[in-house]
């Protein structure tokens, strides 16, 4: 587990606009690790970059918020991601939303997770 800072931005509901952003991304060299885009055209993604990421951002007009969460990286198999949750919940640790990815079934797997209690997750998984 480690703690990263997610970037969340709104996005109009239209054709395009998911594209628009990761093609900004893509041209500035910046590596998306994990995204989730809700209904709403809320956005949230981890980036590898996230200080260009959100200075690019900025820049073509997206208001964007920041917000440290954690990503729990585990092998990408059967149960693999159980025990981490586990040493979460043991810690009292309220998972507000996750997300995930997982670019081949032999590689390992990345989840974003949101919680408000971002230093007592860290600290329970050792980071």
């Amino acid at each position: 587990m480690s703690i990263r800072t997610e970037l969340n931005l709104r996005l109009p509901n239209s054709p395009g606009a998911l594209a628009g952003v990761c093609r900004l991304m893509s041209d500035e060299r910046v590596n998306i690790v994990a995204l989730m885009l809700e209904s709403g055209g809320q956005m949230r993604m981890v980036v590898d970059n996230h200080v260009h990421a959100a200075a690019v951002l900025r820049e073509h007009h997206h208001q964007v918020t920041e917000r440290e969460v954690i990503l729990v990286t585990v092998p990408n198999t059967p149960g693999a991601l159980a025990p981490a949750l586990k040493l979460l919940a043991d810690a009292n640790v309220n998972i507000e939303y996750a997300y995930a990815g997982v670019a081949d079934t032999n590689q390992m797997a990345s989840i974003v997770v949101g919680t408000e209690h971002v230093m007592n997750a860290a600290a329970a998984a050792g980071v």
